[in-house]
């Protein structure tokens, strides 16, 4: 029986639960202005290969966890109203790496760079310890694929205006 308030164990890795924090990510080539349009039929998810397309409060939204954005184009491709600009290769999102990961707690991880498409997570050596990651902004998508596979959710997203002030 789990007691109300209790702490899953990989939130507990996590440092907490982030639910206050979430900030919905929707499809690649939706603007704010098109969300208007949408009707919340349903079909971008339906249509998702990737299936990481949900709707939350009727608007698509995207859930990393389960898997990546490959930039296909199948939910536009399905919308049947304006919703969609224009085909995205990138979001306005790059992901962050947290104080959390494995490599920063002295634990050999590498996931999140074999994962990455673009390979914009590399690993530099550190004396004494396992290899730490590092974040080429530049190269980053934000297409989640990192995202998935960390075992302990140290790897979220941030807009990048708020990545660039930080540089």
């Amino acid at each position: 029986m789990e007691r109300q308030g209790a702490l899953s164990r990989r939130d507990f890795l996590r440092g907490g639960r982030r639910e206050d924090s979430i900030r919905h990510i929707r499809p690649p080539g939706i603007e704010d202005a098109g969300l208007s349009a949408c009707t919340g039929c349903g079909a971008c998810v339906a249509h998702c290969p990737a299936k990481i397309i949900s709707l939350a409060d009727g608007l698509p939204t995207l859930d990393f966890t389960a898997g990546e954005c490959t930039f296909c184009g199948a939910c536009a491709a399905s919308c049947p109203e304006p919703v969609f600009a224009e085909a995205a290769g990138r979001f306005d999102h790059i992901v962050t790496i947290s104080a959390f990961c494995l490599p920063f707690q002295r634990v050999d991880c590498q996931a999140c760079r074999d994962a990455c498409p673009t390979a914009a997570i590399r690993f530099h050596p550190v004396r004494g310890g396992p290899f730490v990651p590092a974040l080429l902004a530049e190269a980053c998508t934000g297409c989640g694929a990192c995202i998935s596979v960390c075992p302990v959710g140290a790897v979220t997203t941030a807009p990048l205006s708020t990545e660039a002030a930080h540089a």
